[in-house]
């Protein structure tokens, strides 16, 4: 019961960095963060679609997908996906609330974001999207998961230079940076081995 309370607490705190991080540092610069989220933003500046329910419907064929054939791993990703994609639509508003450079945006911004998943990751939760298309590659290649995350956050950050320009491009690969350095500093040994992390 008071595991099933922290990974309850971690997925709703988490969440909440998550939401704080992407809506008052990244939005107002067009920044973008790696994965889902960063394809996501993309979505969200070109056409004005929530962010959070595009991350919903993005992730959703993936837990279709682990549901019949990684079931554990639907487990960990589903429940953070939903509170997750909820959160970042919920704090929208914080969009207008912290006028900042766009450097330090940049870096604060990744640093809450990549709490918000160390915590979750800590308590063997996370958002899904990303990892776990990450998590299904690995096991279809064998290649480590922490090397196909990279890839994939780098493939999304060449988007954003096509769609985003150089400006944001830039900025958003120290937003990435700073995320991943984050969360693996944050989460130390704890989930290392479940996510086979860091790539190198």
């Amino acid at each position: 019961m008071i595991a099933i309370l922290k990974k309850t607490g971690a997925i709703v705190i988490g969440s909440l960095l998550i939401g704080t991080g992407i809506n008052g540092f990244l939005v107002p610069h067009h920044l973008l963060d790696g994965g889902v989220v960063g394809i996501a933003l993309i979505l969200h500046y070109y056409f004005n679609i929530q962010t959070g329910m595009c991350i919903f419907f993005l992730s959703l064929p993936l837990c279709i997908y682990a549901w019949f054939h990684e079931r554990n791993y639907f487990y960990t990703s589903f429940q953070g996906l939903i509170v997750c994609s909820f959160f970042i639509d919920w704090l929208a508003p914080l969009q207008t609330r912290f006028p900042l450079p766009v450097f330090i945006s940049a870096i604060v911004g990744g640093s809450i974001i990549g709490v918000g998943i160390g915590l979750m990751l800590r308590y063997e939760a996370s958002t899904g999207g990303t990892d776990l298309l990450a998590y299904i590659i690995s096991n279809a290649s064998s290649v480590n998961i922490g090397i196909i995350i990279f890839i994939l956050d780098g493939l999304v950050a060449l988007i954003g230079l096509k769609a985003l320009g150089a400006e944001s491009f830039i900025f958003s690969v120290l937003t990435i940076f700073t995320v991943g350095l984050i969360t693996q500093s944050f989460v130390k040994n704890n989930y290392r081995s479940y996510f086979h992390w860091p790539p190198f």
